[in-house]
């Protein structure tokens, strides 16, 4: 295996704001095309539209759809930048390779993954271990885990969401999820799933915590901010953006745009995503 495919594993990609001069012309509109995790479809559309405004010659084009979505999207030329709420896989970068082509990830902002319940679930804390049973089927009640005799519907993300494969290593240890529920191709169709039944069970991105939800302490831990920060809650990621070898002209205004404190980690905050300080 090629060195960088080895490093780029291991390396810390700082969230350095890339040098560029900006120049603006009255030349006809650059497409800037976006696409992948549907954790990051929300930031990445705020994000956008801000961008826009500031360059008024440039359209970016967002979509969802996965990250591995997003990655094949970009080895196959269909996109300038990937968004992913994983880290490339070892057979995304092999696909890589074989292409010629160099992914290069910036870290943009820091998320938690958390299990959520129906509102009426009186259950506020759950262990990791309860976790993985639910989603392996060893736990299918409620009152098993001290709660009402109500039979326990897991709800899951797909096999190409980032936050299906960072749950699948983290609470799985990389065991198949079985469950008899339809899998959710987003975080909001978690949230409606799980909303709208009382025995239900979802993974969520932070962003996408409404009060439709009831969010659960996992191992006596809220996933928040500060628990990210400290290192105490287990379930935690980085997000990122991929370009196809270091990024120039348009894809490199916006992933300064991204990265600026003053900018784009603004809109991530807001947006009640974790900004990389």
């Amino acid at each position: 295996m090629h060195l960088w495919l080895i490093r780029l594993r291991t390396e810390v990609f700082t969230p350095i704001l890339l040098t560029l001069v900006f120049s603006h012309s009255n030349a006809e509109i650059t497409n800037l095309y976006v696409k992948g995790s549907t954790t990051i479809l929300p930031i990445a559309q705020d994000i956008a539209e801000a961008f826009e405004r500031q360059c008024d010659d440039v359209k970016v084009h967002v979509s969802g759809g996965g990250s591995a979505e997003g990655i094949m999207a970009l080895l196959s030329g269909h996109a300038d930048i990937a968004t992913s709420s994983s880290f490339i896989t070892r057979d995304e970068l092999r696909l890589a390779q074989q292409r010629d082509i160099y992914p290069v990830p910036f870290r943009i902002a820091n998320d938690c993954i958390l299990p959520v319940v129906h509102i009426s679930n009186p259950l506020t804390d759950i262990s990791s271990d309860h976790l993985r049973d639910i989603y392996l089927g060893l736990i299918n009640n409620w009152k098993q885990l001290g709660g009402p005799d109500v039979p326990i519907a897991a709800i899951s993300r797909d096999t190409a969401s980032g936050t299906y494969e960072v749950w699948h290593n983290i609470i799985m240890g990389r065991e198949p999820v079985t469950i008899a529920q339809p899998l959710a191709h987003s975080s909001a169709e978690v949230v409606r799933a799980v909303s709208g039944n009382p025995g239900a069970i979802g993974y969520i991105g932070l962003g996408y915590l409404n009060a439709h939800v009831k969010p659960l302490k996992v191992d006596g831990v809220m996933g928040s901010r500060q628990s990210l920060r400290n290192g105490t809650y287990l379930i935690n990621r980085p997000l990122f953006m991929f370009t196809n070898n270091w990024p120039d002209g348009r894809s490199l205004e916006f992933i300064n745009f991204v990265l600026d404190p003053r900018r784009g980690q603004v809109i991530i905050e807001e947006a009640g995503y974790i900004p990389l300080k």
